[in-house]
C-alpha cells in the first residue's frame, strides 16, 4: 500500500499556500514513549546537508498544556504550541499516550484543519489512534503495532486496519506500524520528497537499512507474549501469569475470569481496559505464540503441537495459526528451517509457498468461515471455549484480522520485489 511520489493519489488535496511540505510539525502529548517521539526529530531536525540529505524545517509543537512529561518523568519544554500546525506542511503525531484516552480535542481540530489545507498527515506507531479519532482514516488503509491493530479496527470500523505492514502511504494520510518502522515511514517521506539517493544518505546516517522488506523480518511477522507494563501490579497480572503457565490446558476466558473472582463481562471490561485486546483474542495469540515455538525448537507433529498448546484439533490450530502468522503451521515450520540450517549443514531451502501448495489439503480443511476477519463457532469451540464463547463467534469481530503475507507467485520467471507496504500491481 506504500506508493511512490509519482502515485500519489489524484485526490490529494492542493497544498495552501503558507504551508510549505518541508515545514515539518512534531506533535508531542505529556506521557508519550520518549524514542518514538525521538524518531521524527532526529530525521526532520538536524542538519545533515554536508551528506547529501537535504534540509527540513521543524516544528516541535506542544499537543496540550505543559508540562509534558515522557518516559522515565522527564518533563520536555515544546518550543510550540498547536498554532505553529498552520505553517506546516507534514505533520507527525508520534505514539500516542494511551489507546484507552481520547486526544485532546484542540489537537484534533488542528490536525483537521492542516488535513483539509493539505498537510500530509502521518501517525507513528499508535499516534494512527490520535489520526482515527480525528477522522482522518475514515475509508483508509491504514496500520499501527500489530498489539493493537486489533483495538483501532474494533473502535474505528470504517479505517481498514492492515496490521501486516510495516507502514502504510495513502497519499496524504501515512502510518506505521511498531517503533523501528517509524524509522522506515520517515525515510520513506525523504525518499518521496527528495528521492532514493537523499534517503540512503539518511540510512547511512542513522545506520539503518535504507528500506525493509517483509522478508527482512523473517517470512512471518513474529509474536510476542508482552503486555503493557500497567499489568504488574494489577490483580489481573496473577491470572495472566497462571494463564502462561498452563496454555498446554484446555480452558476458556470463563476459567480466567472465575479464577480473578470476576463476572465474565466484568473480567472482559477490565481485561480490555489494561491491555487493548479482548480476553479472547489475547488468549488465541498466546497458544498461537506457543505453537510457534514448538514448531521451531520440536519435532512433534501439527497435531501433537495442537494438543501441547490447548487446541482441541489440529484444524483449529492451523486455522488460527494462519490468521495470525499468514501460514499453515507445516510451512511455517518449513520455511524456519531452511533458514535455519541445524548441525552446520546446510538444509535444502523450501521454499515457503511450495510448502504452501504441498499443505493446500490441509489447508483447504482448515478454512474456517465465509470471511478471514470471521470467526466461525466450530473454530472457536475448537481451543477450548464454551458454548456462549462459540455463540458469539458467529459474529463479524474486527478484534480478529487477517495477518497474512501476499504469497509469492510460483512457476516460471523472476518473481518481482515487493516493497514494504506496497501493493502487488499488474506488470506490462
Amino acid at each position: 500500500m506504500s506508493q511512490d511520489s509519482a502515485a500519489v493519489p489524484d485526490a490529494a488535496r492542493k497544498l495552501a499556500a503558507r504551508r510549505r511540505r518541508e515545514i515539518v510539525a512534531v506533535l508531542l502529548f505529556s506521557g508519550g514513549p520518549i524514542f518514538e517521539s525521538s524518531i521524527p526529530l532526529s530525521v526532520f531536525g538536524i542538519d545533515r546537508q554536508d551528506a547529501g540529505v537535504p534540509r527540513y524545517r521543524l516544528l516541535v509543537c506542544a499537543g496540550e498544556d505543559a508540562p509534558l512529561r515522557t518516559t522515565g518523568g522527564l518533563e520536555l519544554s515544546a518550543p510550540y504550541g498547536l498554532e505553529a500546525i498552520s505553517r506546516a506542511g507534514t505533520v507527525v503525531v508520534p505514539a500516542w499516550r494511551s489507546i484507552t484516552q481520547a486526544p485532546p480535542p484542540a489537537a484534533l481540530d488542528a490536525l483537521r484543519r492542516a488535513h483539509e489545507e493539505g498537510a500530509r498527515i502521518v501517525g507513528l506507531c499508535t499516534g494512527a489512534f490520535v489520526l482515527a479519532a480525528a477522522g482522518l482514516l475514515d475509508g483508509r488503509p491504514a496500520t499501527t503495532h500489530w498489539m493493537y491493530a486489533p483495538t483501532l479496527a474494533k473502535r474505528y470500523p470504517s479505517v481498514h486496519v492492515d496490521p501486516r505492514e510495516l507502514f502504510v502511504d495513502d497519499g496524504d494520510v501515512l502510518t506505521s506500524a511498531g517503533t523501528a518502522a517509524g524509522i522506515d515511514l520517515c525515510l520513506h517521506i525523504v525518499r518521496t520528497d527528495h528521492g532514493a539517493d537523499a534517503a540512503n544518505a539518511l540510512a547511512r546516517r542513522l545506520v539503518v537499512p535504507p528500506r525493509r522488506t517483509a522478508s527482512d523480518m523473517g517470512h512471518q511477522r513474529y509474536l510476542d507474549r508482552s503486555l503493557p507494563e500497567e499489568i504488574g501490579a494489577d490483580p489481573l497480572a496473577e491470572v495472566v501469569a497462571w494463564a502462561l503457565e498452563h496454555l498446554h490446558e484446555q480452558f476458556d476466558v470463563e476459567t480466567l475470569a472465575a479464577r480473578a473472582y470476576m463476572s465474565r463481562r466484568t473480567f472482559d471490561r477490565r481485561f480490555r481496559s489494561l491491555t487493548g485486546s479482548a480476553p479472547l483474542q489475547w488468549l488465541i495469540t498466546q497458544r498461537v505464540l506457543q505453537a510457534q515455538r514448538l514448531l521451531e525448537t520440536s519435532d512433534y507433529s501439527v497435531d501433537e503441537v495442537a494438543g501441547r498448546c490447548g487446541f482441541r484439533s489440529p484444524v483449529a490450530l492451523r486455522g488460527h495459526f494462519r490468521r495470525q502468522l499468514g501460514a499453515s503451521p507445516a510451512a511455517y515450520r518449513a520455511a524456519y528451517r531452511a533458514r535455519r540450517p541445524q548441525n552446520g549443514a546446510a538444509e535444502p531451502v523450501l521454499r515457503p509457498e511450495r510448502a504452501e501448495r504441498a499443505d493446500r489439503p490441509e489447508r483447504e480443511r482448515a478454512t474456517l468461515g465465509a470471511g478471514a476477519e470471521r470467526f466461525s463457532a466450530a473454530a472457536m469451540a475448537g481451543h477450548g471455549l464454551g458454548s456462549a464463547e462459540a455463540g458469539e463467534a458467529g459474529k463479524p469481530q474486527s478484534d480478529v484480522y487477517a495477518a497474512r503475507l501476499p504469497e509469492s507467485p510460483v512457476g516460471r520467471g523472476a518473481v518481482r520485489p515487493v516493497l514494504p507496504g506496497q501493493r502487488e500491481r499488474p506488470v506490462g
